[in-house]
């Protein structure tokens, strides 16, 4: 089931990223086997059934450090479509698993290679996490308050935004390129890229001078009364992003202040409007301004946690968040009208599948046989689509 079913991935374990890149290949439908180090039992996050970014795939144990386990890889590597692995530049490489090894068995491969300095440079071969690589960016210099340090966007901007989304993206285009005839290819994903990638608007702006290169001043940082984060009255706050002239006017109409609209991109005003907007918000709750705000047109949202969101209405209309084995977690996106994915399923235990028996079926596969996967439903030619191969 989904649009990627029929696709073979190969994930060589690791944290963050690759295994959320892993995720949202499950999630389309493809057939994930993770490649996991041996362990006697796993911990939280990673433990079966909680482990989120594992849901859906299949895990095989293997010390890559001996011989035959990496080729009981090699063996997955030639019937599949694609591996993604994590590790710094020249890992696999000493491993016997890097990019020349695997396309020597399988020139049609696409090899994601998720890291966050990318594959060459200076730091290239240096450790690093999320914030350190928005930091060079430019990114986090963006965020926070006028006057403040800068604030950290947990690690969605880094590892989810700019690393995993685009090895995702790059896997994708490559496989699309192999099924019109191009070899396989290797897709370096360095986070850095990626982030600097997605400030493409902000360059624009600040080439356009409409954006200054400091946090809290411009428009979409907080630094316009209008687009900014507002305490209430029971300690909680409410988020406000009422841009376009008719939803400002809307807002400050349904938040009762006697404001000119014509005045909103008045910055020498903006100061006083910001502490006229923070009273009227600490003046009820949370709750009484979400009902206010509802039903209109003035971008006003509550901010929630991450439990409550799964109660608001318009995320649970649309089956945003799912429980799935006790665990609450987000559903696959984007939505597909004609191939959806299947339903949310578990992670799996460390090592519980045969790479043998896969590595096989995978073989017959790629040379044009259906086989279905031990505990599938029988294969009918007019139920399962062929391989991405």
């Amino acid at each position: 089931m989904g649009p990627l079913s029929g696709c073979r991935v190969v994930e060589l374990a690791g944290i963050g990223p690759g295994p959320f890149a892993g995720m949202i290949l499950a999630d389309l439908g493809a057939e994930v086997v993770r490649v996991d180090r041996p362990a006697a039992e796993d911990g939280p996050p990673h433990r079966a059934g909680v482990d989120v970014l594992g849901r859906g795939k299949k895990s095989v144990a293997l010390d890559l450090k001996r011989p035959e386990a990496v080729a009981a890889v090699l063996d997955l590597v030639a019937g599949a479509d694609a591996l993604i692995e994590g590790f710094r530049p020249g890992v696999t490489e000493r491993l016997g698993l890097g990019p020349a090894q695997c396309l020597a068995r399988n020139p049609r491969l696409v090899y994601g290679r998720m890291t966050g300095w990318g594959q060459d440079g200076p730091l290239a071969g240096q450790a690093g996490h999320d914030i350190a690589y928005i930091a060079v960016t430019g990114a986090l210099h963006a965020i926070g308050e006028a006057g403040g340090p800068p604030q950290i966007p947990i690690n969605l901007l880094g590892d989810f935004g700019g690393g995993g989304t685009y090895l995702i993206i790059g896997v994708l285009a490559a496989l699309w390129a192999v099924r019109g005839g191009a070899p396989g290819q290797v897709v370096d994903a360095a986070i850095v890229d990626g982030t600097a990638h997605l400030l493409a608007m902000t360059h624009g702006m600040l080439a356009s001078g409409v954006w200054a290169d400091e946090r809290g001043v411009n428009m979409l940082d907080g630094g316009a009364p209008f687009y900014s984060v507002y305490a209430t009255a029971d300690g909680r706050h409410m988020a406000v992003g009422a841009l376009e002239a008719k939803f400002y006017a809307e807002f400050i109409a349904r938040l009762g202040l006697d404001e000119d609209p014509a005045r909103q991109h008045d910055r020498s005003g903006w100061d006083a409007l910001r502490g006229r907007i923070a009273a009227a918000f600490a003046a009820r709750t949370q709750a009484e301004w979400t009902e206010v705000f509802s039903s209109s047109d003035a971008c006003v949202a509550p901010v929630l946690g991450l439990r409550e969101a799964a109660r608001h209405p318009h995320l649970a209309a649309r089956g945003t968040l799912v429980d799935s084995g006790g665990v609450l977690q987000p559903a696959p996106a984007p939505r597909f009208s004609a191939t959806p994915p299947g339903p949310v399923a578990a992670a799996p235990a460390r090592g519980q599948d045969d790479p043998a028996e896969i590595a096989a079926r995978w073989r017959r596969e790629a040379a044009g046989e259906h086989v279905p996967a031990t505990g599938d439903p029988a294969w009918r030619p007019e139920d399962r689509p062929g391989p991405l191969g």
